[in-house]
C-alpha cells in the first residue's frame, strides 16, 4: 500500500516561488505515473502536472507551462513541483496522486487512485 504526504505550501506574493514535495511511502514498485492536482475554493479539481516513471515523460496543463516543473528524485519516492512566477489564480489546495487504479495513465486519475492530504498554496497580488 502506498501513502503520500505533501509539504511545501505557503503564502507568497505574486511573482514568488514555492517548491512542493510529495513523499511516497510503502510499496511504490507498481507506480508508473504520478501527478500534481489542485482545487481552488468552489472549483473542480484540475490536473497541473504529471510524470511517468518509465522514460520520465512530463506533462503540464497549459496554465502552468513555462512556470512549473515536475520532477522525481533518483529513488523515485519523492516528487517535486517547482513553482515559479506564481499568480493569484494559482491559489489552491495542491494534491499529489499516484496512478494505482485502472484505467491507467495521466488522463485517467480518479478518486480510486492514491491521494495525499494536500498542501495549501496562497498567492497574493
Amino acid at each position: 500500500q502506498v501513502q503520500l504526504a505533501e509539504s511545501g505550501g505557503g503564502s507568497v506574493q505574486a511573482g514568488g516561488s514555492l517548491n512542493l514535495s510529495c513523499v511516497a511511502s510503502g510499496d511504490t514498485s507498481t507506480v508508473n505515473c504520478m501527478g500534481w492536482f489542485r482545487q481552488a475554493p468552489g472549483k473542480k479539481r484540475e490536473a497541473v502536472a504529471g510524470i511517468y516513471f518509465g522514460g520520465g515523460r512530463r506533462l503540464y496543463d497549459d496554465s502552468v507551462k513555462g512556470r512549473f516543473t515536475i520532477s522525481l528524485n533518483n529513488a523515485k519516492n519523492t516528487m517535486f513541483l517547482q513553482m515559479n512566477d506564481l499568480k493569484p489564480e494559482d491559489t489552491a489546495m495542491y494534491y499529489c496522486a499516484a496512478d494505482l487504479s485502472p484505467p491507467w495513465g495521466w488522463g485517467n486519475f480518479n478518486d480510486k487512485d492514491t491521494w495525499g492530504q494536500g498542501t495549501l498554496v496562497a498567492v497574493s497580488s
